[in-house]
């Protein structure tokens, strides 16, 4: 029998993105990873999947952290008829939806995952400092499992990389015929069609990446306790050096909150050359509990330091002041135009400038969020000027959804 990988098509333009599961209160549920571990869930209340993207409607979908497939009821129907002990399907609100929508739960997982076909894979090691995870997986690409091991499987999670979601051919064939929007396929059974120098290619990628993530993690470590669940979201594509795009959390002391890019100092990967891409990481600071807007604007922020020179470049070496788009950001920050205005690379005794990386120096820009009164000051005066004020409100790289403006 035939398998595939069943995931969200990430390639349809202006579509939807679901956040996570939240509870009758409101209040995101405490694991929101269960939905794709591969095993039976205790669901006992009522959840809704809140929207953090509006667009264009699809049938499946994937929530951004946890992974859970968020399906309609012409999806769901295709898996409970033709494997109804291999799945569970669990009810859920759709921020505004009144199609009815479920959470898949694939409810087998199977150790099948060929590690010879397999274009590439790699497994955590002790000196990788995560005892948990020593020999588990730790990537793995262009997947080939052994069907042999699957049975009569029609779907299931592989054992130990339980992010793929796999479905039979049959499977494959009645979720087309039904129409449903969001899907891509891909086979995972067969010999792989990765060259020789194509898995050359792969390995020089991968130790790369190891060695970029290794030694930016290490940096993190130094500025307070990394929440290593808290990767937020992690896109892959765009223009970001090595084609992902990765948020990390930090807490700090005294209840605050650092928010990171992770990736803008990536090498390239068209070049497959070591390097320090952009030369500069994102940081933004906040003392406010629970705060999510902070990923949303350092992502808009990095997004445009990628598309143009003439931004990043300052960002890298200076000061820079500029204006994003406010949609979903916090109220007393829009200027009359509804955007957020920023001032980036403002020094601050708490965290250092720049970082050692093993090619070469990296600077870690801070992001200050400017009220409305501010920017018009900025505007009227001059960064240097605003930021003296700035300096002289303590910690003042803090950003705040809402503060007293300096000016």
């Amino acid at each position: 029998m035939r398998y595939f990988e069943l995931f969200d098509d990430m390639e349809l333009t202006d579509r939807w993105l679901p956040g996570e599961a939240t509870n009758g209160q409101g209040q995101e549920i405490d694991d929101i990873w269960q939905f794709a571990d591969g095993c039976p869930v205790q669901a006992n209340e009522h959840l809704r999947i809140p929207i953090s993207h509006p667009g264009r409607v699809v049938d499946f979908s994937t929530t951004s952290v946890g992974a859970a497939p968020v399906v309609h009821r012409r999806i769901a129907s295709v898996f409970t008829e033709m494997a109804p002990e291999e799945v569970q399907v669990i009810p859920v609100e759709v921020e505004g939806q009144p199609e009815p929508y479920f959470i898949l739960v694939a409810t087998r997982t199977i150790r099948c995952i060929d590690d010879q076909e397999s274009a590439e894979v790699l497994y955590w090691k002790p000196e990788d400092g995560r005892p948990e995870k020593t020999g588990r997986y730790r990537s793995v690409m262009g997947m080939r499992i052994d069907p042999t091991k699957a049975g009569d499987a029609k779907v299931f999670r592989p054992w130990g990389w339980t992010g793929v979601l796999i479905v039979s051919e049959d499977i494959k064939a009645a979720l087309e015929r039904s129409g449903a929007t969001g899907m891509v396929f891909t086979e995972v059974t067969g010999p792989s069609e990765v060259s020789p120098e194509q898995r050359e290619h792969n390995r020089k990628l991968q130790a790369l990446y190891e060695r970029t993530e290794a030694a930016r993690t290490s940096f993190w470590r130094t500025l307070g306790t990394l929440d290593e669940k808290a990767i937020l979201p992690i896109v892959v594509g765009g223009g970001w050096p090595a084609k992902r795009q990765v948020w990390r959390v930090i807490h700090r002391p005294e209840g605050r909150t650092l928010f990171v890019t992770d990736g803008l100092s990536d090498f390239f990967v068209d070049a497959v050359e070591p390097s320090v891409g952009f030369g500069l990481e994102l940081a933004l600071e906040t003392d406010e509990p629970q705060a999510k807007w902070p990923v949303t604007l350092l992502e808009r922020i990095a997004n445009e330091l990628v598309a143009h020179e003439h931004l990043r470049e300052p960002a890298r070496t200076g000061l820079l002041s500029m204006e994003v788009d406010g949609e979903h950001m916090p109220e007393p920050l829009l200027t009359k135009d509804s955007r957020v205005a920023v001032l980036l690379g403002m020094d601050t005794p708490t965290l250092p400038s720049h970082f050692t990386m093993p090619d070469g120096q990296v600077r870690l820009v801070t992001v200050k969020t400017l009220m409305p009164r501010e920017l018009t000051y900025l505007l009227e005066h001059g960064r240097e000027e605003l930021l003296h004020r700035f300096n002289q409100s303590h910690p003042g790289h803090l950003s705040k959804a809402w503060r007293q403006s300096v000016v």
